[in-house]
């Protein structure tokens, strides 16, 4: 996002004075305007001699991002971007492809959900060794939890190959090279990472990005959401509303993976059941929810057992 002083040659309320009063509560930039709370900042000004000058200033602010959208496009002009950069992209497992209906959409988040010690991490290394490979372009992993393992990555490249030493190596070196890895261990270092790589593909020329893997989201938002306030959740806001953009506008193929907690299977099982009651028993519809969940989760074991070395 821009720093607000880029907005004061078009907006005259967005002067020094405005500016030093945002930066004496942390905000430099239209984003951290965006996650602030609004009415604890207006507090603060109405306790200033300028506060009129200031609570206009806020309001100009508040004015700017309600009107800022992007330019329309009409039926043909979205089939037609969705078929010429919405490509679809394999995981490298064809069964995880069947559940996608294709695979990863370019344009899309795709977001990889299990308990601990699930598998999500060997997922998340296989789709960036299979996309490295399988298509020109690189592969921005961000790792949260030291999980990225390139030897990993090499195992499955050996596995999924006949050729011999030789050629498994310069495979082996030429997927690596299109792997980029960043260790990522707090949402400010997330939200300041997207924008370089927005940044960077905004202004970059004749590298394609294709896919951003993050592993995991879970291990950067959870420290934020205690205390319960409400800036751990306009943070995820702004992270989601961040890879959304990135995902639409660049072509990406998003992949996040995230822990999954007891409380959220139980709502998961909640809303199963409001949706479908109509249909059948409480009984069977539970039957049909652990029946699906048992057979993703053996899929998974079972591809793992066959194709990730131990």
């Amino acid at each position: 996002m821009a720093p607000l002083e880029a907005l004061e040659q078009d907006f005259r309320l967005i002067d020094s004075s405005f500016r030093i009063f945002c930066a004496a509560h942390g905000i430099f930039t239209v984003e951290d305007f965006l996650v602030h709370d609004l009415y604890e900042l207006e507090a603060f000004a109405e306790r200033d001699y300028k506060q009129e000058k200031l609570k206009q200033g806020i309001r100009q602010m508040v004015s700017i991002l309600e009107h800022k959208h992007k330019p329309w496009l009409n039926g043909m002009e979205l089939l037609e971007d969705a078929e010429v950069n919405k490509c679809t992209l394999s995981s490298g497992w064809e069964r995880i492809d069947v559940l996608l209906q294709g695979g990863l959409r370019e344009g899309h988040i795709t977001e990889l959900v299990g308990p601990s010690s699930s598998g999500k991490t060997q997922v998340c290394l296989k789709c960036a060794s299979h996309v490295a490979r399988s298509y020109s372009g690189m592969v921005m992993f961000f790792d949260t939890g030291n999980s990225f393992s390139a030897k990993r990555i090499a195992q499955f490249l050996s596995l999924t190959s006949g050729a011999a030493n030789i050629e498994i190596k310069k495979t082996v070196q030429q997927v690596m090279s299109s792997i980029v890895c960043h260790s990522i261990f707090d949402m400010f270092t997330l939200l300041d990472m997207l924008r370089q790589l927005k940044n960077n593909l905004t202004s970059q020329v004749g590298c394609q990005v294709r896919m951003l893997i993050i592993d995991s989201l879970s291990s950067l938002i959870a420290p934020i959401l205690g205390g319960g306030g409400v800036h751990g959740h306009a943070l995820m806001l702004t992270t989601g509303f961040l890879l959304k953009e990135l995902a639409n506008e660049h072509n990406l193929s998003v992949l996040v993976a995230a822990f999954i907690l007891s409380f959220v299977l139980a709502s998961m099982k909640h809303s199963y059941l409001q949706i479908n009651s109509h249909n059948d028993s409480e009984d069977l519809i539970l039957q049909h929810f652990n029946a699906a969940l048992k057979s993703i989760s053996h899929m998974l074991t079972a591809e793992a057992k066959l194709q990730i070395p131990s």
